[in-house]
């Protein structure tokens, strides 16, 4: 049997279905001044269910989605936040990799909503130039386009931290990322980028399993995290997560039958993306040790 990296969780629509607050554009980013308990009590869960890398809780907290909002001010003490409730969530439930965030810069599925290469290069420095020396390596996670990715993988990339990089899929048809680029020339868009582990995620697990043989042809560590979305079109720019659905078909045994699939496909890095929780990722562990494999961590 293989070994497996196995990650955490979806973050935002847990803390959503946990906060005594209503959801805002911001997602889970005020979450961590107002109740930084329900961050840290989240990351330990996902540990003790048997995640060996924790990704910090920063999603939303970019620069141009905390503008909108009329919150600049927050970016710097929110990466640093979202540092110290990983870390101590680390202390607290046992040994994990803790993952810094790159995410979309205007939000998620869109590549539409660009700006120039040079422009998204300087905003994915600003925020490696806070988290580099708070984690382990480097997710460029739900990555629309090829474009997008290469200039959060860039900025990574001069941190010296490993990088995983992950891209998004379309949820229907042929496996394209939601930009229509194939997976390939995602994949040459980033040159001699030195990447760690190239993934697949939030998006539907069929996508993936779809995808995944290309993925894998590119050679190298491979992995995915799907959503558990029935849908993702109803959210929209500046839109809140309250208008998505969560999937009836998708509780913890069957999501753990999909991803163990991926894994026998030649998946070495498994997890969960939105609606996927600690209770999936404790099934997926389980079913993972009863097959043979070794749960391991980042080297």
């Amino acid at each position: 049997m293989t070994s497996v990296i196995l990650t955490d969780g979806g973050m935002g629509q847990e803390l959503v279905r946990r906060s005594r607050s209503e959801p805002t554009p911001l997602w889970s980013a005020r979450v961590l001044i107002d109740e930084p308990e329900l961050v840290r009590d989240l990351h330990a869960e996902f540990i003790r269910a048997g995640a060996r890398v924790i990704t910090i809780n920063t999603y939303s907290a970019t620069p141009e989605r905390l503008a909108r909002e009329g919150a600049e001010d927050l970016f710097k003490p929110l990466q640093k936040r979202g540092i110290e409730l990983a870390r101590q969530a680390r202390d607290e439930a046992g040994d994990a990799a803790i993952a810094g965030c790159l995410s979309p810069l205007f939000g998620s599925y869109a590549p539409a909503l660009t700006i120039s290469f040079e422009d998204t290069l300087d905003i994915y420095r600003r925020i490696v130039a806070e988290q580099a020396d708070g984690v382990d390596l480097f997710l460029c996670e739900t990555m629309a386009s090829a474009e997008e990715a290469r200039a959060a993988v860039t900025a990574a990339s001069e941190s010296g931290k490993p990088v995983w990089v992950s891209w998004t899929l379309a949820d229907h048809g042929e496996p394209r990322l939601r930009s229509g680029e194939t997976i390939v020339d995602a994949a040459s868009a980033l040159g001699d980028l030195p990447v760690a582990a190239r993934l697949l995620n939030c998006c539907r697990p069929e996508a993936i399993a779809a995808a995944l043989p290309e993925l894998i042809a590119l050679g190298g560590p491979v992995g995915a995290y799907a959503n558990g979305f029935t849908s993702v079109e109803a959210l929209k720019h500046g839109g809140t997560v309250d208008v998505l659905h969560a999937r009836h078909d998708l509780d913890p045994q069957a999501y753990a039958n999909q991803a163990i699939g991926w894994v026998e496909a030649g998946a070495g890095i498994v997890g969960g993306c939105c609606e996927v929780g600690p209770a999936h990722i404790a099934a997926l562990h389980d079913k993972l040790m009863r097959a043979g494999h070794q749960i391991s961590g980042v080297s």
